[in-house]
């Protein structure tokens, strides 16, 4: 600094006056173990008439303190601790490899060659801010370097771009310090240094709880969808009334099952390490009971039975130990949590939902929340530690109420299970999935209209193939499904002839083909699979579908109420909403509810 002027020198250290008087001490203490720059001790010793004396004495503590450092009590390096740590830590095998994920990429690189002793809270701090610039740790100037989308040996495409400085999550950054607070706490017990560096440094600030639940719209639409496959419906349902983990979930057994009383014990967990499923404790080590609604039961009963039906065909029995939710013919092995987890996300796909299996446990919280149950009834059924902290701090307090009414709080705001899905036959003609259902369908509404007469024949299949770009074999499975309905004949060698154009009340397609008349006297009586249109003073308010009769007004009545309930609107309204009854992309009716 111009105009110091310098009154005394010692080795490795030095005092200059200041142009205000002061007296600044400077020691130099080594280079960063993270960034490489030189470290420096600095004091300042305000002006007086012993500041000479006050600096003399701050210089001999600074130097002191690097002596310390540079010889502490300990040889053994922070890479020794670690490995120390790590031989007597307690914990599950997957959460061991997380651990050593952590301390290979993150710490050992910087600081694993110190001694145990030398490093200090500034290492530490450096060490987070390392962690906060890059989590690849590049040199700062990131030439060359390249993002891969994988670690194994590929041909990089768009996915594998040029490298870009992300900083490490927080979250993550936290554990790292936990698991280096948790070492040196250890060090401290065995006398290998005197004091915990990391209770001195700063940690990274906890992340802002923000559960994103799926909205009660969005999650009738996933429920929908995933009960096209009842048994992977029943995992979705029951992820969204308990609020159980993914891994509690496949490792749940029959015998944690109890239907006579409503109740599903939460026992283990099942995790993944190495490619290998582990079955643990649960997260926070609880036993828990959670309590389940009447609907539940009734699902879950009905998963029993279709597992035991399926078995017996195979000449197999169901034991009570059996996993509820299997890929087993037997239900002994379980499902993979991380298969659950890319299901779930390929459905979300799907319907266009940003959302994640997570947040079905957050659904569960905030929907009992909702329904009035108390922060730590809610703590006990999604089995959070600290006897309901983590609950209130992610959730906050709401008011108070027992189990058992959790439970019928919950269920008053599910969305409707799906009704049970037709015959996949007579379901292709009202809910077409794949290219031979679709071409069947088609021609279906063509024979209905006329185009192709009873008697007369269909075209040839290599026509029906180059008009509809699809192949001959899927052309030759579509006319077997027009043969299964009752519409054609069809032999080898001949073209398929039209024998019939007309079908019975009970057939969904007869249904569409006839006049669909509005509310009063033209709707049709047969009760089918329905999208139901509700609209608030004339804006739209809720979709849905169910199966109903358009012209029994009670059970429209009960539907419009129903979904007024789970929207948490004020049935005594009722009359303030109007419900189009929609069959196919027809309007048969709107309903009106009086009142009472």
């Amino acid at each position: 600094m111009a105009g110091a002027r310098k009154v005394a020198r010692k080795q490795r250290g030095a005092v200059d006056e200041l142009p205000s008087g002061a007296l600044r001490v400077r020691v130099y203490a080594g280079k960063d173990p993270v960034s490489g720059k030189r470290h420096d001790l600095v004091e300042v010793i305000p002006a007086g008439p012993r500041a000479e004396k006050e600096a003399e004495a701050a210089l001999t503590r600074l130097l002191n303190q690097v002596d310390e450092k540079r010889h502490p009590r300990t040889s053994a390096t922070v890479n020794q601790l670690l490995d120390r740590h790590l031989e007597t830590l307690d914990v599950e095998r997957s959460t061991r490899k997380t651990y050593v994920g952590y301390l290979d990429n993150h710490v050992r690189p910087f600081v694993g060659q110190l001694k145990a002793g030398a490093l200090d809270a500034e290492g530490i701090d450096s060490l987070v801010a390392e962690m906060r610039r890059c989590r690849r740790h590049c040199t700062g100037r990131g030439r060359g370097l390249v993002d891969h989308r994988t670690h194994r040996p590929h041909d990089c495409d768009d996915r594998c771009r040029p490298h870009i400085c992300r900083p490490l999550a927080n979250s993550s950054a936290r554990q790292v310090v936990f698991i280096l607070s948790g070492a040196y706490d250890k060090a401290v017990r065995w006398r290998w240094v005197s004091a915990n560096p990391v209770t001195q440094a700063g940690k990274p600030a906890a992340p802002t709880p923000d559960p994103q639940p799926p909205s009660v719209e969005d999650a009738a639409r996933i429920i929908k969808e995933a009960w096209r496959d009842p048994d992977w419906g029943t995992l979705v349902w029951l992820t969204m009334t308990t609020g159980s983990r993914r891994g509690e979930l496949c490792a749940l057994r029959w015998s944690h099952v109890d239907l006579a009383t409503g109740v599903v014990k939460i026992r283990r967990a099942l995790g993944e390490a190495d490619g290998e499923l582990e079955e643990k404790d649960t997260k926070t080590h609880q036993r828990r009971h959670v309590t389940i609604d009447p609907q539940t039961v009734v699902i879950l009963t009905e998963h029993w039975d279709r597992w035991v039906a399926r078995a017996a065909a195979l000449g197999l029995t169901l034991g009570r130990d059996a996993f509820v939710f299997s890929i087993a013919p037997d239900a002994s092995q379980p499902l993979k949590p991380g298969s659950v987890t890319q299901r779930y996300g390929r459905l979300a796909d799907r319907l266009g939902i940003d959302t994640h299996l997570h947040a079905l446990r957050h659904y569960s919280a905030t929907e009992l929340i909702a329904a009035g149950v108390d922060v730590r009834t809610v703590a006990g059924r999604l089995g959070h530690g600290g006897g309901g902290a983590t609950t209130l701090r992610v959730y906050a307090a709401w008011l108070a109420e027992v189990d058992q009414r959790a439970a019928a709080g919950l269920l008053a705001r599910m969305p409707e299970r799906p009704a049970p899905e037709l015959d996949p036959v007579e379901r292709a003609k009202t809910d077409p999935r794949s290219p031979t259902e679709h071409l069947a369908a088609e021609l279906l509404r063509r024979i209905l209209s006329g185009e192709f007469a009873v008697g007369g024949e269909l075209p040839p299949m290599k026509q029906l193939a180059a008009e509809n770009k699809l192949s001959v074999g899927t052309v030759h499975r579509a006319v077997a499904l027009l043969k299964e309905w009752g519409l054609v004949e069809a032999s080898r060698g001949k073209r398929a002839r039209v024998i019939a154009a007309e079908h019975s009340g009970d057939d969904p397609a007869a249904a569409l083909a006839t006049d669909a008349p509005l509310v009063e006297d033209r709707a049709p009586a047969s009760s089918g699979l329905l999208d139901l249109e509700i609209r608030h003073r004339g804006k739209p308010f809720r979709r849905l579908t169910a199966r109903a009769d358009p012209r029994d007004a009670a059970a429209l009545s009960r539907l419009l109420a129903g979904a007024l309930r789970r929207a948490g609107r004020d049935e005594a309204e009722i009359a303030d909403y109007e419900m189009d009854i929609i069959a196919g992309d027809q309007l048969i009716a709107t309903y009106v509810d009086a009142g009472p």
